[in-house]
């Protein structure tokens, strides 16, 4: 999970349909295939797969160095909401998905964020991210 800086509300559907293709060129440029993205008002919740070799600070500070710099660089209206010039918040959590735990449960979750606020997420599938 990452929270947008002061937790503003930013991800409006521009923000997400940018967020999505971003997201595609991570996923081309680096050995991190997102598996699901799911949006809330203030934050983004990522299921990820990657190789074993990256750590997963490292997975982290790709993802939103790259993500904060392109939204910016192309959507600077969004800059307007976050004064400190920083897209994201210091800081994330992270929790690995394990043969003993239910990756079908996290990617439910993590597809449902947004439902009942805003009734939108952005969904990957092989490959293809999606705004549904």
């Amino acid at each position: 999970m990452c929270p947008a800086k002061y937790r503003a509300v930013v991800f409006d559907r521009a923000v997400e349909e940018k967020l999505r293709e971003i997201c595609l060129e991570i996923q081309k440029r680096f050995s991190i295939y997102f598996v699901e993205v799911g949006t809330d008002r203030d934050h983004v919740h990522f299921l990820l797969q990657s190789i074993p070799t990256y750590q997963p600070t490292k997975i982290v500070r790709v993802i939103k160095s790259i993500t904060a710099r392109e939204i910016f660089r192309q959507l600077p209206q969004v800059k307007k909401k976050l004064w400190g010039g920083e897209f994201w918040g210091k800081g994330y959590y992270i929790a690995t998905v394990g043969r003993h735990s239910s990756e079908t449960a996290i990617q439910k979750y993590v597809k449902n964020q947004g439902v009942g606020v805003k009734n939108s997420y952005t969904q990957i599938h092989k490959g293809q991210l999606k705004i549904l």
